[in-house]
């Protein structure tokens, strides 16, 4: 079974902490030569952005894009380097439980949704010009192709092995621990405790003082929860009954399948389209990780995820973009219509999706929904000899 070939008695939880925080560290070597190349733009400009939508127009688009998805070449070289020698693995493992990667699946995944989303920006320019103008430049937009066809997948490739390969398997490994249940808790609850916190000191410095705000919001979640955590341990909520029958009924699939799907979702909360459009667009970005999470549960492996991820980027950064997008591109069309989440949200998530979800079912004869989705995770060494490392 895919999930659970990283649980092994060699690969304990604290593991995967400690692989993740290097991982965000090879990431964030990645990001200084964007932060250099932005700095030096602003110096000799004298003006400095004011959102995250501005930084991304300091720099020409097409060097802007390079230079932020060179981020995810250090992050992708990272996850292989920790998941090869720090947890022993193949990189095999952590894509798929078929003996080679299934080349076929990837492609026809990338290339279902490739003509969805081409016919889908056809559709609206031909029904609402208005809302949409012409944009191409032949010389940026073959820049455009050479940087995203190499590295754009890159970039996909990066989230899903990060989060439907190793945090997938990663938190299958953990919910056999009676300490993980209280570590997702917590991470939950720093969640609303952070953004409550930068509600209240957003905009109130300068943006050159952004960086140490957040450190200073991380701070104070942390120093929150530490003080939740005395209250909770001195009532003993964590020997309650209630608590032990959580933690029995936590050690099953569902469990890395949502935490992977919001904690992928809430990533993107610092897109410039959230700015716009309100947190309502976190419902999009989770019922997507959730949508990807099912398709790599019930094919076990990633194939199909890689596929549809990697069309989804590439062929919108090639198509469209528009002033408050995460990836601005010399693409062929250009939105200028005013954003709004309503049916742009709905009808993915709830309609789309679902019909993605029986189409992958219907030629690849999955079954057996509920003990691939919601089953007991069946490790490969006993509880005790977990629970004793």
């Amino acid at each position: 079974m895919f999930i659970e070939q990283g649980v092994k008695k060699e690969n304990p939880f604290w593991k995967y902490i400690v692989g993740s925080i290097l991982i965000i560290l090879a990431s964030t070597i990645g990001q200084i030569p964007f932060g250099i190349a932005v700095l030096m733009k602003t110096m000799k400009s004298g003006t400095m952005p004011t959102d995250s939508a501005g930084m991304l127009r300091v720099l020409e688009s097409n060097l802007s894009l390079f230079l932020m998805m060179l981020s995810f070449v250090f992050a992708l070289l990272g996850v292989f380097i920790v998941i090869k020698y720090f947890h022993k693995q193949t990189i095999l493992e952590v894509t798929t439980s078929r003996s080679k990667v299934d080349w076929s699946r990837v492609f026809f995944s990338f290339g279902l949704w490739s003509i969805f989303t081409i016919s889908t920006v056809l559709l609206t320019y031909y029904l609402s010009p208005e809302e949409m103008i012409w944009n191409f430049k032949p010389i940026p937009f073959a820049i455009l192709v050479l940087i995203g066809v190499i590295l754009i997948p890159i970039q996909t490739s990066t989230e899903e092995y990060i989060f439907r390969g190793y945090l997938m398997q990663g938190f299958a490994n953990g919910s056999l621990h009676k300490k993980f249940l209280i570590g997702i808790f917590y991470s939950i609850l720093f969640i609303p405790i952070y953004i409550v916190l930068e509600s209240i000191l957003e905009n109130k410095f300068p943006l050159r003082f952004s960086f140490l705000i957040q450190l200073i919001i991380v701070f104070l979640s942390i120093t929150l929860l530490f003080l939740i955590d005395f209250v909770l341990t001195k009532f003993k909520f964590f020997d309650t009954d209630f608590y032990s029958k959580l933690y029995e009924g936590s050690k099953n699939k569902l469990v890395p399948l949502l935490m992977t799907s919001v904690i992928f979702g809430t990533m993107h909360i610092f897109n410039p389209e959230i700015d716009k459009m309100g947190n309502i667009v976190l419902v999009y970005y989770i019922g997507t990780g959730l949508f990807l999470g099912i398709i790599t549960l019930m094919d076990e492996g990633m194939e199909l995820a890689l596929g549809f991820h990697a069309a989804n980027n590439l062929v919108t950064a090639l198509l469209v973009t528009s002033d408050w997008s995460a990836l601005q591109t010399n693409s062929i069309f250009k939105d200028i219509s005013n954003p709004s989440a309503g049916l742009e949200i709905i009808i993915p998530v709830f309609v789309i999706f679902p019909l993605l979800l029986l189409l992958f079912s219907r030629k690849y004869k999955w079954s057996d929904w509920k003990e691939k989705l919601t089953g007991d995770i069946k490790y490969k060494t006993t509880i005790n000899e977990l629970n004793n490392d």
